[in-house]
């Protein structure tokens, strides 16, 4: 169990450390989650983190219901359900204090094979854009990631999703198993993150992005939302999206096969991504 491992480490660093098992989605539990960190250590947390977070992979077209209900009630709703929960506590206890949120770079740019995700992401960065201001005066800051990869157990949600998710737009085919098996050998992993994220909230900055080429990618994100708005724009990024998808057309195909072999596609007892790349 990923929960015993983590509470060893801990616990062998004589840190004190107490675990709960939690649906970020039930308002009820977490409220007792709540009062019982607050029995546990005798106060609300002074770090706390927003980071579980499930996504699908498919074609936009075929995005049903069902998609979105699941990815933003957990990657939004969560995040609200832990806002509003402990918030409130954090203010009342009067101490200085931090709130790190993981959303991702496809919520700073729309991300047509996982629109849900993108969405739900997108309107997690505008809430801690929101709470970033309010919450200055009691001396609590916030911070919110938007990574361009992690390698991280995410992409386990596109293949365990609900049974209700099953015979959408978005089923497991050899193609999204590439994918998914190439998106996720790549990335930053989650000890380097953690580092930067440390170091952004000694900081104090509020957009934590993390990446290659960080303010290049970002000003060619704030560029084609400009070019939006204008006729001359909207066509130059069309040109530049022929172009990207000519050389999508001439790059090497992702090599897909071992995927399945190698678990993708199918849950499995270790949902560690990648333990050998």
């Amino acid at each position: 169990d990923h929960l015993d491992e983590a509470k060893a480490y801990f616990r062998d660093k004589k840190i004190k450390v107490h675990t709960i098992k939690l649906d970020i989605t039930d308002r009820k539990a977490y409220a007792a989650a709540a009062d019982e960190v607050e029995k546990v250590f005798g106060s609300p947390p002074q770090l706390l983190f927003n980071t579980a977070g499930v996504n699908t992979f498919g074609p936009v077209e075929a995005s049903t219901f069902e998609d979105y209900d699941w990815v933003i009630g957990v990657d939004l709703g969560g995040v609200i359900n832990g806002m509003v929960t402990f918030v409130p506590r954090m203010i009342k206890a009067g101490k200085e204090a931090h709130i790190i949120t993981v959303a991702s770079w496809g919520g700073l740019m729309g991300q047509s094979g996982c629109a849900p995700y993108s969405a739900a992401k997108a309107a997690v960065i505008n809430l801690m854009d929101s709470y970033y201001t309010n919450l200055k005066k009691y001396g609590i800051g916030v911070s919110v990631v938007c990574p361009t990869g992690i390698i991280s157990n995410i992409g386990e949600s596109t293949f365990t999703r609900p049974k209700v998710l099953e015979n959408t737009g978005y089923n497991v085919t050899d193609e999204t198993i590439g994918f998914m098996h190439y998106h996720y050998s790549f990335g930053i992993e989650p000890v380097e993150l953690a580092l930067i994220i440390k170091k952004g909230i000694e900081d104090g900055i509020l957009y934590i992005v993390p990446g290659p080429d960080v303010e290049k990618r970002l000003r060619a994100n704030f560029e084609r939302v400009i070019d939006f708005t204008t006729p001359e724009g909207m066509k130059r990024q069309d040109d530049l999206e022929k172009q990207r998808r000519e050389a999508r057309g001439n790059a090497p195909p992702i090599n897909i096969k071992g995927g399945r072999e190698a678990g993708w596609g199918r849950a499995r007892s270790d949902i560690t991504w990648v333990k050998e790349r």
